[in-house]
Order: C-alpha cells, then structure tokens, then sequence
C-alpha cells in the first residue's frame, strides 16, 4: 500500500519538473493536515521547494551549466495562482516597468492587478506579491504591451518620464504595428496615448 508522500510526490512527478503547485491541489488523497505534513516532509527531503503558504514548485534543475534550481519567475507564479482562482491579471507599478526595462530594479513587492480577490503572498525569498483588486476596464486590454505600458506608466508619473524613458519604450513599440494597440488607446490616460502615438509618429 502507498504511503501519503508516495502518492503526493506521484501526483507531483505527474504534472513535470517546472511545475507550481498547491498544498489544496490534493484533497483527494486526504486530509488536509495530512496533506501539509506530507509537503512539509517532501519540502525536508529536497523533493519539492516551498515558495510561500500553501505554494509549492517541483524543482527544475540546470545540469549544462550546473547552475542549479531553475526558480519559477515571478509571473509564472503569479499566473499559476490566477489560474487555480480563475482571476485575470496584469502587472503593474515598478513590476511593470522592470519588464519594460524601464527600470533594472527588481521591487521588494511584485504587484499585480486581478479581478479576483486582494490577496499578498510573502516568498520565501522575502519578496511579496500583492494581487490588488481592480476594475474591469483595467483588464479589457487586446494587446498586454499596451496593457504593461498603462501601468507602469502610470506608476512612473506624467512628469517624471523622461526622453531615456521614450526610447526604451520606442524600441518596444517599434516591434509591434500600431493597428494591434490603437484598439487600447480609449482605454489609456490621454497622456500615456499621447506619449505613444508620438512615438508610433517617429517611426514612420
């Protein structure tokens, strides 16, 4: 007969290497108290990394370089959360434009904009997500671009964009055709569409 962590760490292999998961992911196999002592055990033995309350990752190893475990971004994770809540999301503030590049800092907290529930969750790594409530329209987006430069944009401040800003942000849009954000236009601040479309302007 198989024991409680057997069938865990089963389920676990089932879903791959690179895999984020959650303590709620198997209340079938028992109980819940149960369930966090076989996680709490696996977590002990290595087999698994305990990311935050209840959020879990199968580690994925690099054996080229030898670098280690291959840690989930902070997307992935995000996603993975939004996906068991059946919650839409988008980054915003200082997340935003770290992946723009319009700042290299990583921020302490990773924020995200959902339609679901408000929620922070602390990483083991002493950065938090922070999942704030929003409207509808903030999610309406076609093009997430567009969507990641509203945002961060919008944490950066109108007066505090500057013309290094513009041209990182250039070298984005230069990549996509304007006819995919135009779509978006009436759902940004007039001055965050003003910036952009000066920018498709110079591309012509």
């Amino acid at each position: 007969m198989e024991s409680i962590d057997e069938k865990v760490i089963k389920s676990i292999s089932k879903r791959g290497r690179g895999s984020v998961f959650f303590s709620s992911d198997f209340i079938s196999l028992g109980e819940h108290k149960t369930i966090l002592k076989s996680l709490e055990r696996l977590t002990q033995s290595g087999k698994i990394i305990r990311l935050a309350r209840g959020v879990y990752y199968y580690p994925k190893r690099d054996k080229v370089l030898g670098l280690g475990v291959l840690y989930p971004s902070y997307d992935e994770i995000a996603m993975s959360i939004a996906r068991r809540d059946k919650a839409r999301i988008t980054p915003a503030g200082a997340y935003a434009m770290n992946i723009l590049g319009l700042t290299s800092q990583i921020p302490m907290n990773i924020v995200f904009l959902t339609d679901g529930s408000p929620r922070k969750i602390r990483m083991f790594n002493g950065h938090q997500i922070t999942f704030k409530h929003t409207v509808p329209k903030n999610l309406s987006f076609q093009d997430k671009t567009a969507q990641l430069i509203t945002f961060a944009l919008k944490d950066l401040g109108q007066d505090n964009v500057t013309d290094e800003h513009k041209k990182i942000l250039r070298r984005t849009l230069e990549k996509i055709p304007e006819n995919k954000v135009s779509g978006d236009y009436r759902l940004m601040p007039v001055w965050i569409r003003t910036i952009i479309k000066d920018i498709y302007e110079q591309l012509l």
